[in-house]
């Protein structure tokens, strides 16, 4: 499993790469092959106001439905709008052109509460 450094996980597979007070998100590579071939991506409206831990979406691939979890809490500042025709990219490209959703954290503190590339790594070995 690809699991980059410099990036920051939460125990529910979403990945969270930041720059200054916005978070770009999407899903790990371990949750991408665990849902097999996504076929719909259910995306948030930008301008929604969003605490970490609520679910913001779905993804819905040929095994499973699964939700999205903010890993902070902010405002979606973006959304990847080319997952609507092409939500192949969760599976393709996870950590690129996969995003989901940037979000200008309220709370940068909450990072602090995410797991690092090792922590993960860990998490998923379990």
């Amino acid at each position: 499993m690809n699991v980059p450094e410099g990036l920051r996980y939460s125990s529910d597979h979403e990945w969270v790469a930041v720059d200054g007070d916005v978070a770009r998100i999407g899903i790990t590579d371990y949750a991408q092959d665990a849902l097999g071939d996504v076929v719909y991506v259910d995306l948030p409206r930008t301008g929604d106001a969003i605490a970490a831990a609520d679910s913001f979406g779905e993804v819905e691939s040929t095994k499973s439905v699964s939700e999205l979890y903010a890993p902070v809490s902010g405002e979606i500042a973006a959304v990847n709008d080319e997952l609507a025709d092409a939500p192949e990219k969760l599976n393709e490209d996870p950590y690129g052109e996969g995003w989901i959703v940037t979000i200008t954290m309220s709370d940068a503190a909450e990072l602090d509460g995410l797991l690092d590339a090792d922590g993960y790594r860990a998490l998923i070995e379990e």
